[in-house]
């Protein structure tokens, strides 16, 4: 896979974001939901951006309505909820898909690089998680029922 930095994804407001701007930082993607059971983990993510920023982490969030229609909100509506149910301050992204023919390059280069269990490249749910190293490259995938603090540990080694 290329680096992250390689790629360019749309920021919430649509606009074109370099993943450049992320280059020597340790990342974790998420795909995200807002109608999920999964969906409190918006705050334990948030924890981890907290805690982990000024050491150069960061967590990147990228909205998807592609399993159970469960970010059905456009972008304000989502950034909104982000904001006032979590507290979020970590990046989201405009909403994407991550399976299928219109999935978005990035993901679609994740999901190669970290694929699931059994080698399955698919994503199964929201808030499946990709942590990537200082150069860019994707080193562990982590499926929705782990818990964003069960992953602390694996920052660390990389912090």
């Amino acid at each position: 896979m290329s680096a992250i930095t390689d790629f360019t994804v749309r920021g919430a407001d649509g606009a074109p974001v370099d993943l450049t701007a992320y280059a020597g930082k340790v990342l974790l993607i998420v795909n995200t939901a807002s109608k999920c059971g999964f969906t409190p983990q918006y705050r334990g993510l948030e924890d981890l951006h907290r805690r982990y920023a000024g050491r150069g982490f960061e967590v990147l969030g990228f909205p998807c309505n592609q399993f159970g229609a469960q970010e059905p909100g456009d972008a304000t509506e989502i950034a909104t909820f982000c904001s006032l149910t979590y507290d979020v301050t970590f990046p989201v992204f405009a909403k994407i898909d991550v399976n299928g023919p219109a999935a978005d390059p990035l993901f679609t280069a994740l999901k190669a690089e970290a694929p699931g269990l059994l080698g399955t490249k698919s994503i199964k749910w929201n808030f499946t998680k990709f942590l990537i190293d200082r150069g860019g490259k994707a080193v562990a995938r982590y499926g929705p029922r782990t818990a964003p603090e069960a992953i602390a540990a694996d920052i660390e080694k990389l912090l």
